[in-house]
């Protein structure tokens, strides 16, 4: 009888749980930059929209969408409004990345547009699978001069190299941000095998020193420039596998070095 291997899709906590922010150093900069120790709940959307400053776009019950029936992309890009399921782990992140770089969410609303546009809804172009997969999975790495090595380091899949040889160089040299709220959303529920797609972007020196409020909107305006073009998501030294539970300090068991043995997860560079 022949194998059948079942993909199991991954299910969040059923409730909201402020404690799983604030003891998740992988929610860190979240927790810094919004105030989540009130809750006893999910936000509602007033909670939503007092989190977003500036930016020109609100947030709106999904029944709006439902009730509207464009596609999801037609109505943030037609009516500067984004549709936010009640109660959901997924739509909750998604939301404070919008807070967060509120520019680069926007400009994906925007290109996505101009691909349908192109190409229509049900064809889905090259460059549109790479802003979902951004969207959702990303990850971006700030790396200042001096550390600029670990985006070789980490696209060749050399993680004994970045992840404990140089490991004092991640949060001095080596930033990382999440961008996906996928990613955010799995890290409720951290398993093996979570990972994240790495966009590697040159940052000043002493950037990993700077303010959290500085940092995000300097990398809100690095990203915007960079995939104004189009060139950096197309890139295929970009978006490249990262095991999000490697990086420093998000994960107690990659304290020891033994943790990243595990090939499954680690897994070495296929040859060509």
């Amino acid at each position: 009888m022949q194998k059948t291997e079942v993909k199991i899709r991954f299910t969040p906590p059923a409730h909201w749980n402020t404690a799983l922010l604030l003891g998740n150093p992988i929610f860190a900069d979240l927790c810094q930059r919004f105030r989540f120790d009130p809750l006893t709940d999910y936000p509602d959307i007033g909670w939503l929209n007092r989190c977003m400053v500036q930016s020109g776009v609100s947030f709106v019950d999904n029944d709006m969408l439902s009730a509207d029936g464009r596609y999801y992309e037609e109505y943030i890009y037609a009516t500067q409004c984004i549709p936010t399921r009640k109660d959901n782990w997924h739509d909750f992140f998604g939301a404070l990345i919008w807070c967060l770089y509120p520019k680069t969410k926007a400009l994906l609303n925007q290109l996505h547009m101009a691909e349908i546009a192109q190409h229509g809804l049900k064809q889905r172009s090259k460059l549109r699978n790479k802003l979902t997969l951004f969207d959702e999975c990303g990850l971006v790495l700030c790396l200042e001069p001096a550390a600029f090595e670990h985006a070789e380091l980490l696209r060749q899949h050399q993680w004994q190299q970045s992840f404990v040889t140089k490991r004092s160089d991640w949060w001095q040299g080596v930033r990382p941000m999440i961008f996906g709220h996928a990613i955010y959303e799995m890290a409720t529920a951290p398993f093996i095998g979570l990972t994240a797609k790495a966009l590697f972007i040159e940052v000043p020196p002493g950037f990993s020193q700077w303010s959290l409020t500085a940092a995000y909107s300097f990398v809100d305006a690095k990203l915007h420039e960079q995939i104004a073009n189009e060139a950096v998501l197309l890139d295929n030294q970009q978006l490249t596998p990262l095991p999000l539970l490697g990086v420093p300090r998000w994960y107690n068991d990659n304290e020891a070095a033994g943790f990243y043995h595990n090939t499954d997860y680690f897994r070495p560079k296929r040859e060509r």
